[in-house]
């Protein structure tokens, strides 16, 4: 299999390359950037991706020194084609000024690159330095008005650097310059496509069970079901046994919807595992998100071991199955230069043991979520379960907030000056929120905007405005219900997963779902997480709405609902005994994680 790899400067930038080079119909794998030269030779072409980093900075990222010594085409973007400049002995500088945002391409020079393109074309800039002598042997192939090296080569070595993001939308051609450099310089024939890889998969399942049995623990996400289905479809059926854990913290009537549509799928019987009591207990008192997490995950290796002690398993006989993607494993930190910025369940210490003696399957690991969808069509699962939305394995456990104690609502002058400059104001909640700030899992107060009118505009620019400019927060949120409100009067109560909060969250979560089907929104957006927050002013609780578009679920961003419309569901929600607010999260990824937990 043709492959590229894509080395990792810091972001999120290389999940970004490495998606629309799948797209482009190569297989592209993420490797950090110090990654010894010799472990690239099974590559066709290297890229290093852009970053946050200065070349200047002692602790930004360095590759091995040997690394433009390597016999394999290179594509530096942005930091990678600094990089390339400073390491070659060319000369990096401040720019004069910053360039963010869009900007005036001018090809100077016939490349490869820029085959079949315009010789001017609108180009996605974000960099401070830039290369201002080039190192030798490379030649200036564009310009911009601000940047004298848009865009350099060395033909012979074929080394190219791209000071612009042709991986981004507002790169016009960028796709185009990708192809070319795939196709042209790299000599890749473009001819990786998930959808072609179920046989592969089916080969490698066999490889790695080696006649022993899976145990498949089956969440009702998208990801478990193919991965089941692609299980039991590469052994016998007597060989994979399926349990689908009803642990309480389910949408409504999941339990019943996921039984019947593997039944009706011919995959076998699923067993159904009660343990919603053991789950609640487990999670009493419980706050903190990662702790959550690991509590979940070690209480699911717990009801595997359960079953493994049955006699028709022996003991060392088995496989544990899971739908663990690719985002998985980076956000979890499983790649070397990853932060950690959530622990996914299925990467906790148990977990990662089973790894290590090599009785862990999991065959969807180097696949993004819409990858997973097109396998499920091939595998002829039904839409209503490919297409559904992505639901975390823990459940509604990481989506109904908990507070140890009462908290007060803080005053935070600095970002409510910036909200009134935008006919609003704002004030900050101790709410434990994770994010991702730096490129680094972070804990930050939630900002809560409040009067004003409820306008896209307006509220999306100010809220990424005060998450760029104040570290302190790394979420906000627009009050829809009450518009105004005495920030004094309200308060975070104590609170903790229990089965009354988890009910509530879960009818608030059925009416979403119904109103996103009736209204014909289902599937233009993404995901749409309903989140309970112990966000008082009489005792009850604050529902915060999440829509967010995406593609794969490294970045996203608001989903825009029309208003009048999105108005009728707030009012549905208000309708819900102990429902006091409802907030609208206005937050893209990065900073901002999908979930809230």
């Amino acid at each position: 299999m043709e492959k590229v790899a894509v080395l990792d400067s810091g972001g999120q930038y290389c999940h970004l390359i490495a998606r629309k080079i799948r797209d482009l119909g190569v297989y592209a794998e993420i490797l950090p950037l110090d990654v010894p030269p010799r472990d690239l030779s099974p590559y066709r072409g290297v890229i290093i991706s852009g970053g946050p980093s200065s070349v200047f900075a002692p602790s930004s990222p360095r590759p091995d020194e040997d690394l433009f010594r390597i016999r394999r085409p290179i594509l530096g973007i942005c930091y990678g084609h600094q990089l390339m400049a400073h390491v070659l002995n060319g000369i990096v500088e401040p720019g004069d000024m910053h360039e963010f945002g869009e900007a005036d391409l001018r090809v100077r020079r016939e490349t490869p690159l820029f085959t079949g393109l315009v010789h001017r074309q609108r180009i996605w800039m974000s960099h401070g330095d830039q290369v201002v002598r080039l190192p030798s042997g490379f030649e200036t192939l564009a310009d911009t008005r601000q940047c004298g090296v848009a865009a350099m080569g060395h033909f012979k070595r074929k080394y190219f650097g791209l000071q612009f993001h042709p991986e981004v939308v507002h790169t016009i051609h960028g796709a185009e310059i990708l192809n070319n450099f795939l196709a042209d310089v790299c000599g890749c024939t473009m001819n990786w496509h998930p959808e072609n890889r179920v046989s592969q998969l089916h080969s490698h399942i066999i490889r790695k069970t080696k006649g022993r049995r899976v145990l498949f623990f089956l969440s009702g996400g998208v990801d478990s079901a193919v991965a089941y289905a692609l299980t039991v479809g590469a052994l016998k059926p007597s060989l994979v046994h399926g349990v689908y854990v009803d642990t309480g913290l389910m949408r409504e009537g999941e339990t019943v919807e996921i039984k019947d549509t593997l039944r009706k799928l011919g995959l076998g019987s699923v067993e159904v595992l009660s343990a919603r009591g053991r789950f609640l207990s487990a999670l009493n008192k419980i706050t903190d998100p990662e702790k959550k997490r690991e509590v979940i995950g070690r209480l699911f290796v717990d009801l595997q071991d359960e079953v493994l002690q049955r006699e028709e398993f022996s003991e060392q006989d088995w496989l544990l199955g899971q739908g663990t993607i690719y985002p998985d494993t980076i956000e979890s930190g499983d790649t070397k230069n990853a932060a950690v910025i959530k622990t996914h369940h299925n990467r906790v210490q148990r977990i990662r043991e089973l790894i290590e003696q090599d009785r862990v399957l999991e065959p969807l690991t180097e696949f993004y979520k819409d990858e997973v969808r097109v396998l499920g069509r091939v595998l002829g699962l039904p839409n209503n379960l490919i297409e559904r939305h992505p639901f975390p394995g823990p459940g509604l456990a990481i989506r109904c907030l908990c507070a140890p104690r009462v908290a007060r609502p803080e005053s935070d002058s600095e970002i409510n000056d910036v909200a009134r400059k935008q006919g609003y104001r704002a004030f900050t909640v101790p709410l434990r929120s994770v994010g991702v700030q730096g490129d680094s899992r972070s804990y930050a107060n939630l900002t809560v905007l409040y009067n004003g009118v409820f306008d896209y505009r307006q509220l999306l620019p100010l809220a990424t405005s005060i998450t760029n400019k104040f570290r302190q927060t790394n979420r906000v949120v627009y009050s829809l219900s009450p518009k105004r409100l005495r920030p004094s009067e309200w308060k975070i109560h104590q609170a903790f997963v229990t089965m009354k909060r988890v009910a509530l969250l879960q009818e608030a979560d059925s009416i979403v779902t119904k109103f996103l089907h009736s209204q014909g929104f289902y599937k233009s957006v993404w995901q749409f997480p309903v989140v309970l927050l112990p966000f008082t002013r009489k005792g009850g609780e604050t529902i915060a709405l999440r829509p967010v578009k995406s593609v794969d679920g490294m970045t996203a961003e608001v989903a825009q609902l029309p208003v009048t419309r999105f108005m009728s569901l707030v009012e549905q929600l208000n309708n819900l005994p102990d429902i006091e607010a409802v907030f609208l999260d206005l937050s893209n990824k990065p900073p901002s994680t999908i979930e809230w937990e």
